[in-house]
């Protein structure tokens, strides 16, 4: 067990190391790539060019400016914008992130709930009115891009029906922290939760009704039945059992990423200043420094939830510890 957990440890820092690595390569070391000139802005004088790259150190090796880089960003932790002088970089993405987590961790619970309600229900009226009607909200759901989601919901919240006492109750668009005033945190994250889970109920919902029906199919299914188990016991204990799997390591893959900044459309819609949103106006400018530093971010929740959903699938299916 020790050996599986340093192997998945040097398997993160290989995978951290490698993105690094890339991403410094594409701003930094390809050919018309010069920061210096994004830095000192267009039509920018020699003179100026040669003291931006002093200041930077951008007129050293390749190899140098990484490694400065990388001391700067995991160990002083005093890397600086690019664009935002004086901004700091580690603070502002510690600062986003308590945003980002909250908006996709009650996303996800609502999106998980919903997934197995609706892949259920569906797998138990199969080919009934209720699955038809489950599924075609599932399409709907896939189809409805997260941003026109969130304008239709803040154009109904914020603006018609705001004063009525269907929605009077919601804030203004917004992140409140959590220890700042828990109801109103809750308040204003409920909406957005309820949009960026909107398209995984669906989208995790027909994967699951699909899997439970292929694994009604199977051999000790048949087996199970024919020991006299109901067919509660037999579709939630062990046809759902197996296939909620590749829903498990798909949520793991989709939470990595929206942790990671994916969800910077709910974010830019509603007003939460997360890691996704930041990101985005660091692409604007191409603060190459942030963006960095986002992209390791992102590459380490990603690791993370991968591994855990490994160890999870191991709990859920002890069939997959003998292989």
């Amino acid at each position: 067990m020790m050996a599986t957990v340093l192997a998945r440890l040097l398997r993160m820092l290989l995978v951290m190391f490698g993105l690094s690595v890339i991403c410094f390569a594409i701003f930094f070391a390809t050919p018309a790539a010069d920061p210096a000139a994004r830095i000192a802005g267009r039509n920018a004088a020699q003179e100026t060019l040669e003291a931006v790259r002093r200041d930077f150190g951008l007129d050293r090796p390749l190899y140098v400016q990484y490694a400065k880089m990388m001391q700067r960003l995991f160990i002083t932790q005093d890397l600086t914008s690019f664009a935002n002088r004086g901004q700091q970089i580690i603070p502002a993405i510690r600062a986003a992130a308590p945003a980002t987590l909250s908006l996709v961790l009650g996303a996800a619970v609502f999106w998980m709930l919903g997934a197995m309600l609706v892949g259920i229900l569906a797998a138990i009226w199969h080919g009934r009115w209720l699955d038809r009607v489950l599924m075609g909200f599932s399409m709907m759901a896939v189809a409805m891009p997260v941003f026109w989601v969130g304008e239709m919901v803040n154009l109904i919240s914020q603006s018609r029906l705001h004063d009525t006492w269907l929605f009077s109750w919601v804030p203004p668009l917004g992140y409140v922290p959590l220890s700042e005033n828990p109801a109103l945190w809750f308040k204003s994250l409920l909406l957005p939760w309820l949009t960026l889970a909107l398209l995984y109920i669906g989208l995790y919902g027909r994967m699951l009704k699909t899997g439970i029906i292929e694994t009604l199919q199977e051999d000790y299914i048949r087996t199970a039945r024919a020991k006299g188990l109901s067919t509660r016991r037999v579709l939630l204990k062990h046809a759902t059992r197996s296939a909620v799997i590749p829903i498990v390591i798909m949520f793991g893959m989709d939470f990595g990423v929206l942790v990671g900044g994916a969800a910077v459309l709910t974010e830019v819609v509603f007003g939460i200043n997360g890691v996704g949103r930041l990101t985005w106006q660091a692409l604007k400018v191409l603060d190459l420094p942030m963006i960095m530093a986002s992209v390791l971010y992102a590459a380490f929740f990603v690791v993370i939830a991968n591994a855990l959903v490994d160890l999870l699938c191991l709990w859920i299916d002890p069939r997959m510890r003998r292989r």
